[in-house]
């Protein structure tokens, strides 16, 4: 704690919550509809944002006050039993849909307050949990989700990322006093390395006798994110990460030890220029035998001399930055007690979303199955809800999710297959080679109407957004092409748009931020190159840039790395000089008639997207007949 300079408001939240007791146990006792200020900030640590439904808002009547819960679970895996018992009480509690995030987890939107202890007992009781989910604490452990069982690597990189997100769970009996009554939980073994590593104080790594050995009184200073890896394989965005291990072994497949990169973040502020998105640094490489001290090390550092005055400059990405690597890795070293060694040589790394029919080396498949911007639900003849559950129901398959917001199913029989595949099929899912390469590699936040920080819309909106795109790259003959796109309601960066090829971050409503030049296996920060486009302005703001790509791109040559390699200022005088392609001549002059309900349908999207009902209606049929001659 700073002893010169007021620390935030939260720090003395957290100080008195007795160790994430209060005042959450007493206000959910209470016969309200939502939590106190002080109340909904501890709350996160238990894994749960209060948020309202803002599409309900009315002025002078209480806010709709709707709880979202967010689950922990490493690597994404999730047993068949939590996806049916989180299936069970989004019907039960909540908006009936469940919602796959970018850090491999599940969310369920829409809990009243009364609801949320019997919710968070059922998810506890199916050996899930939320502990550690949301607040200033290590968050969900990524890892990569392919659960190859025939490469010893991924191997490694799923039991490390379990073994160190029980380093950092917090140890507070608070969670299990609050949502199971003292209730003692049936959790899974630590690994006996992981106990010790938490006690050993090491050269002050951990505060003796304290209920939190790790995090002490005050926890973070803001949330700490991890992930493991494989050499080459960048399904978790490596780069974006507080501390990202990647797994080294020798020639036999042995684990030898890890390549450690840290300082990666992408929240930001709109006007606020000291905040920015980053990505991490190479640290260097540490011995299998050291991971938990070094890991513990890195957490010791940020836990001491991160800022807990301003939370807007207290994410790790920051202290390194203002330090430098190498002070950094210094103040690392005295915690750790001995050097790191030299960060070892990678191959180059690769994008991978896992969608398809994969052998899993042991016999069994698994599939990855696309779900756009996360959204399990029915809609229609599309009920990716209804086959999961179906698929579930049956099989009990192991699931696995993706950083892409997309989910494995793990551990399937061949003799399976066919009838898998006529579930998703008979259910509306499209197969991996039939999803529009666009949609299968964007993603989009929830963003508008439950989280409280949208400025605009995101996954509600990104759909038609992708189809419009789509539509201009035909026009200018750019049908087959495809890059990385991202969409947040608000700079905070949940989708990771700062990595995109092309980002959408919402500064206002129906108006965007415009980032360009990502790279395709997201190892590169994009850049702003718009600070404010109103979503009607789409197709003239953007077919200048695909113009231009189409005419000046190198062979093989992405986007993202044409938006890199030529610079905004070329992009920006192309743009003024360039006269957009002719526009089909009789445009709107001919009538299509549709039936009532389905104008209603229409209108109501026009209102919710803030686009006029003839271009909705054009951009769906020009889709359609795009479709039909692919």
């Amino acid at each position: 704690m700073n002893p010169v300079k007021k620390v935030s408001r939260l720090e003395g939240i957290k100080e008195r919550s007795q160790f994430l007791r209060e005042p959450v146990a007493t206000e959910l006792a209470q016969d309200t509809t939502h939590f106190s200020e002080d109340g909904i900030q501890i709350l996160k640590f238990h894994g749960s944002y209060q948020q309202d439904n803002r599409d309900n808002r009315v002025k002078g009547q209480e806010k709709d006050y709707r709880m979202m819960l967010r689950t922990r679970n490493p690597g994404g895996l999730v047993s068949p039993e939590m996806y049916l018992t989180l299936d069970e009480l989004s019907d039960k509690y909540g908006y009936s849909n469940i919602r796959a995030t970018t850090r491999q987890a599940f969310q369920l939107h829409g809990i009243l307050k009364k609801n949320l202890k019997a919710t968070m007992a059922s998810i506890i009781r199916s050996m899930g949990s939320t502990l550690g989910a949301c607040g200033d604490l290590n968050r969900n452990v990524m890892a990569v989700p392919a659960p190859f069982k025939d490469k010893p690597e991924y191997v490694y990189a799923r039991d490390y990322a379990n073994r160190i997100a029980d380093l950092l769970t917090p140890q507070t009996p608070a969670y299990y006093e609050i949502w199971l009554d003292g209730e003692k939980a049936v959790t899974g073994e630590e690994h006996p390395d992981v106990v010790a590593a938490r006690q050993s104080n090491g050269n002050g790594t951990t505060f003796q006798d304290s209920v939190e050995p790790i995090y002490g009184t005050h926890y973070m200073p803001r949330k700490f994110k991890c992930s493991v890896t494989v050499p080459g394989d960048n399904s978790v965005d490596a780069y974006t990460q507080d501390v990202t291990l990647v797994v080294i072994v020798d020639e036999n497949k042995e684990l030898l030890g890890f390549n450690v990169l840290a300082g990666g973040g992408m929240g930001r502020t709109h006007n606020k220029e000291e905040t920015f998105a980053r990505i991490a640094d190479e640290i260097g490489y540490v011995d299998k035998e050291d991971v938990y001290d070094l890991v513990k090390a890195i957490v010791a550092t940020q836990r001491d001399y991160g800022d807990r005055v301003q939370r807007r400059h207290a994410r790790m990405k920051y202290l390194i930055n203002d330090w430098g690597v190498e002070k950094f890795r210094a103040k690392v070293e005295e915690y750790f007690g001995k050097s790191l060694q030299p960060f070892k040589p990678l191959p180059e790394w690769k994008f991978y979303d896992y969608l398809g029919w994969y052998e899993q080396g042991d016999g069994n498949l698994f599939l990855g199955v696309h779900i756009e911007n996360g959204r399990i639900y029915d809609n229609g003849a599309f009920k990716i809800k209804s086959a999961l559950k179906e698929i579930e129901l049956r099989y009990r398959l192991p699931i696995r999710l993706t950083s892409n917001q997309s989910l494995l199913l793990t551990e399937i029989n061949p003799a399976d297959k066919d009838e898998i595949d006529r579930i998703l099929t008979s259910n509306g899912i499209e197969a991996d080679n039939q999803i529009n390469l666009l949609h299968r590699y964007a993603m989009a936040c929830p963003a508008l109407p439950t989280c409280g920080l949208a400025v605009t819309e995101s996954e509600r909106a990104m759909p038609t957004v992708l189809d419009r795109i789509q539509a201009l790259l035909n026009k200018l003959g750019l049908k087959k092409e495809h890059f990385v796109i991202r969409m947040t309601g608000c700079p905070n960066g949940c989708a990771r748009p700062y990595m995109a090829e092309l980002g959408f971050v919402g500064s206002a409503p129906n108006s965007y931020q415009l980032w360009l030049g990502g790279s395709p296996n997201q190892t590169r920060l994009a850049q702003p190159y718009m600070q404010k486009m109103n979503i009607d302005d789409l197709e003239s703001t953007l077919e200048p840039m695909f113009a231009f790509f189409k005419k000046g791109r190198q062979s093989g040559e992405s986007f993202g790395d044409f938006c890199d390699r030529l610079g905004f200022d070329a992009i920006r005088n192309f743009a003024e000089s360039y006269v957009p392609a002719k526009k089909a001549s009789g445009r709107r002059k001919h009538r299509v008639g549709v039936s009532g309900e389905v104008y209603l349908q229409l209108k109501e999207a026009a209102a919710t997207k803030g686009m006029s009902m003839a271009q909705i209606a054009e951009d769906a049929i020009a889709t359609y007949l795009n479709n039909q001659s692919n």
